[in-house]
């Protein structure tokens, strides 16, 4: 699948067929969250695949949307924060967060490209997660992810945004690009 298609192709799924997925090709997109730029290869983001029922419905119940109980699969995305605070100081905090959300677009991507569906769940109650997976408080939560097979895909899918409300040229607010100059040689 090329790139562009998986771009298109990839949407938040909230309702998933009862087949369970391969769990092979969600650690082939775990995989793929590792080439992802980090300051100072302080590599932060962990993943954690949860399987067993009991968890899954617990996880479910600390993001209060149910749908998330329903599938057979659930990531959970942490960030492990002490060593590049330690580096880099408190602008680290962002930078962690970021290196999360740059991990989780590639993970995201290759679900998308497997054939797989998930939605990302940023509300939850994060110490019913910690308590749930062990997690130790100096640990941040970033995300939770519930894994499937998407129950019907819709028929057409738009762009979710234009691309000329989003881009400004030289400053915030510029909408057009100035002419170019044209350099001799």
């Amino acid at each position: 699948m090329e790139l562009d298609h998986v771009l298109r192709a990839r949407r938040s799924v909230r309702k998933f067929k009862m087949r369970s997925p391969d769990w092979r090709d969600i650690l082939e997109a775990i995989d793929s969250a590792r080439f992802t730029p980090m300051a100072g290869n302080n590599y932060t983001p962990r993943f954690i695949l949860v399987s067993e029922a009991d968890k899954i419905k617990k996880i479910a119940a600390a993001t209060q949307q149910a749908f998330v109980g329903t599938a057979k699969y659930i990531i959970v995305v942490c960030s492990i924060r002490e060593r590049p605070i330690l580096a880099y100081g408190p602008q680290a905090e962002n930078w962690i967060k970021h290196q999360a959300g740059a991990a989780i677009q590639n993970f995201m991507l290759k679900l998308t490209e497997k054939g797989l569906s998930t939605c990302w769940i940023s509300h939850f109650v994060e110490k019913i997660v910690k308590e749930t997976l062990s997690i130790s408080d100096d640990i941040s939560v970033e995300a939770v992810f519930p894994i499937g097979y998407e129950f019907e895909k819709p028929k057409t899918r738009k762009a979710k945004i234009e691309l000329n409300s989003i881009l400004y040229f030289e400053k915030f607010g510029e909408k057009r690009m100035k002419a170019l100059k044209r350099f001799d040689v």
